[in-house]
């Protein structure tokens, strides 16, 4: 068998039966994040855009725009939430691809389900999961395949189309000769989006998860209506064992989350300061001046003070300054009018970032960065090397710790109740018969 039967295999054969205990779990957590992520995203201007984007070009009912409810195509709808998904750069990733698996598959598989639902199948919780560790397993492997066979480094949205299409393909119940069509389509037509230049001068566009899941969703319909696709890429492998894995080892445990709305290489230097602050009982008043030494990729973060939500998140003085002031950094700071705040410019011109070697040598597996506070009185205090938070070589967020953080992206948008029944749902999401409840709990 070779690696692409062996995958599609995988992909067609999963039950939610199959999966161990800690795997099942930790889709609903994936669930519950993804999500908070994309209904938060969509209160952003890229998220009003989108969905302004999708109404006009992409007419239809076959699917809603999370929060509005707004029926488009399902092209159309996957556009809008994709886009959403990542909008806040909160949602999960995977250190190895340095990219985030969950923002290019959960809008996908919601399209899908109500693609399905239109045409009189209707989906229940168990095969919704079953698909988004599709989604995961297949997002990390071709993640990696598409890194080793490019030199350069390119965005989620290359590989997240591919996963994306596996996991609405195992959804929609593809054959496995249109599953192998759909995949090969996914990733001809994938945006093959050279990652860096957007972190230089970031825009809209980010790590061009909403055009990949648009492409998956795409790729699928067009699979099942005789499109035919190129060879998949998992032939292509240079690690037999990254195909060989499915089924034995589960990568969507070996993810991190996000507690703050701004780049993962940023996070180690808002936590750094965060805990000088707290263990030397500093006021933002106190501080003459912060330096946070760091790897390059980090220091390479603008400096500048952001012009629109894009700018704060690829930033690094930004998160850190709004964090010492606010204690978060989310929806609250990125958008006006806190984005344009002068008492966070005032900060972020404290704050000098030093690029050093000796951070490099553990880059991408870890993200570490040290931070040094000098006070107006002269004293000097120093975190100790961080690593970011809610990480697989940190600590991971407890349950608990993921359903505030969804409360609290999601309560401002959905109101309270709406957040907290949603949340309910999804902790027993496997339970469910039919997605109903669920798509009009995610309406405001």
């Amino acid at each position: 068998m070779n690696y692409t039967d062996q995958t599609l295999a995988f992909i067609c054969d999963l039950s939610w039966e199959r999966l161990p205990k800690a795997v099942q779990h930790q889709s609903r957590r994936c669930l519950l994040d993804a999500l908070g992520a994309l209904v938060a995203g969509h209160e952003t201007p890229v998220g009003e855009l989108m969905q302004s984007f999708a109404l006009e070009q992409f007419p239809g009912t076959q699917a809603s725009i999370i929060v509005s409810g707004k029926k488009v195509s399902v092209s159309g709808a996957v556009l809008a939430n994709g886009f959403a998904g990542n909008a806040l750069d909160i949602d999960d990733g995977y250190r190895p691809t340095m990219g985030h698996p969950g923002a290019g598959t959960l809008p996908v598989l919601l399209g899908a389900a109500q693609l399905a639902a239109s045409s009189g199948k209707w989906i229940s919780g168990k095969n919704f999961l079953t698909s988004l560790v599709v989604g995961y397993e297949i997002g990390t492997r071709v993640g990696l395949i598409r890194h080793a066979t490019y030199q350069t480094y390119h965005s989620s949205g290359s590989w997240g189309a591919i996963s994306g299409a596996a996991a609405a393909g195992k959804l929609l119940g593809l054959s496995t000769e249109h599953l192998h069509h759909a995949l090969g389509a996914a990733e001809y037509h994938a945006p093959i989006a050279p990652m860096m230049k957007c972190i230089e001068v970031p825009s809209m566009g980010k790590d061009s998860i909403g055009w990949g899941c648009m492409v998956a969703i795409m790729s699928v319909v067009m699979a099942q209506k005789g499109f035919t696709g190129i060879q998949p890429l998992f032939d292509d492998t240079p690690n037999p064992n990254w195909i060989t894995s499915l089924g034995l080892e589960w990568e969507i445990m070996n993810l991190y989350f996000k507690p703050y709305s701004a780049c993962r290489w940023a996070h180690p230097g808002v936590d750094g300061a965060l805990k000088v602050l707290k263990e030397n009982d500093l006021s933002p008043d106190d501080i003459e001046s912060i330096k946070v030494f760091t790897f390059k990729e980090s220091a390479a973060l603008s400096q500048k003070y952001p012009k629109n939500t894009e700018e704060a998140q690829y930033n690094i003085p930004f998160p850190i300054a709004a964090a010492i002031l606010d204690g978060e950094v989310g929806p609250g700071q990125n958008l006006p009018p806190r984005l344009f705040a002068s008492d966070i410019r005032q900060m972020m011109d404290r704050i000098t970032i030093i690029a050093e070697e000796r951070f490099q040598e553990n880059f991408p597996k870890k993200a570490e960065s040290e931070v040094e506070i000098t006070t107006k009185s002269g004293k000097s205090f120093n975190s100790g090397v961080m690593s970011s938070r809610w990480d697989t070589h940190s600590v991971l967020p407890s349950d608990e710790e993921l359903e505030e953080k969804f409360i609290w992206l999601t309560a401002p948008v959905l109101g309270h109740d709406k957040a907290i029944s949603l949340k309910k749902i999804i902790q027993q999401f496997d339970q469910v018969d039919t997605l109903d409840n669920f798509f009009n709990l995610c309406v405001r």
